[in-house]
C-alpha cells in the first residue's frame, strides 16, 4: 500500500527561508507594506495581523504595537485597544468564513507555546465542529482551504463595510 501524502508547498519557503532579526511583528509593522505583511488594522495602540501559520484559515491575532511580553505591561488604554480590535475582528471572521465557533486566548512564555514570547499576541481562532481530526493529533499537520492573501482580502474588505 502506497502511504498517503498531504502537500503543503508554501511552508517549504519558512522552513528553508531566511529567519528575520528582530521581532517579526515589529518588522512587519515598520515594513510599511500592510498587504503584504498580512496587516488588516492598526488603530492606537494595537494592530491586528493574519497567522502565516495559521491553526485553522482566519486564524488572526491582536498584539500591542508596543513591544511587550506581558499583560501586566500594558497600559489600559492598550489593553482596551487591544480588546477592541478583538472583537472587530471576530465580527469580519463571523461575516467571512462562517466558524461555528472561537478560541480566543494567549500563549504566555514559551511553556505555555507562545512562538514569539517577547511581544504579547492575543489568538483569535475560527473553530468548526470537527475541524480537529487525526493530522494535527498525530502529525502535527493542518490544512488549511484558502490562500492567505485571498482570504486578508475578504476579512479586509468584509471589515471596511462596517467602519
Amino acid at each position: 500500500m502506497t502511504p498517503k501524502r498531504l502537500w503543503a508547498p508554501w511552508r517549504i519557503e519558512y522552513i528553508r527561508g531566511p529567519k528575520p532579526q528582530g521581532c517579526v511583528f515589529c518588522n512587519a509593522l515598520a515594513a510599511g507594506d500592510d498587504p503584504g505583511a498580512l496587516i488588516l488594522r492598526r488603530r492606537g495602540g494595537a494592530f491586528v495581523i493574519m497567522n502565516r501559520y495559521p491553526y485553522n484559515a482566519g486564524h488572526l491575532m491582536v498584539l500591542p504595537v508596543r513591544h511587550v511580553g506581558g499583560m501586566e505591561d500594558l497600559s489600559p488604554a492598550e489593553a482596551a485597544e487591544v480588546w477592541r480590535l478583538a472583537v472587530e475582528a471576530k465580527a469580519a471572521l463571523d461575516r467571512v468564513v462562517r466558524p461555528d465557533g472561537y478560541n480566543v486566548g494567549l500563549n504566555l512564555g514559551r511553556a505555555a507555546g507562545a512562538g514569539v514570547a517577547e511581544h504579547l499576541h492575543l489568538h483569535v481562532v475560527p473553530r468548526w465542529v470537527g475541524d480537529t481530526n487525526f493530522l494535527p493529533v498525530l502529525d502535527d499537520v493542518r490544512v488549511v482551504n484558502q490562500y492567505l492573501e485571498d482570504l486578508y482580502a475578504q476579512i479586509r474588505e468584509a471589515w471596511t463595510e462596517r467602519a
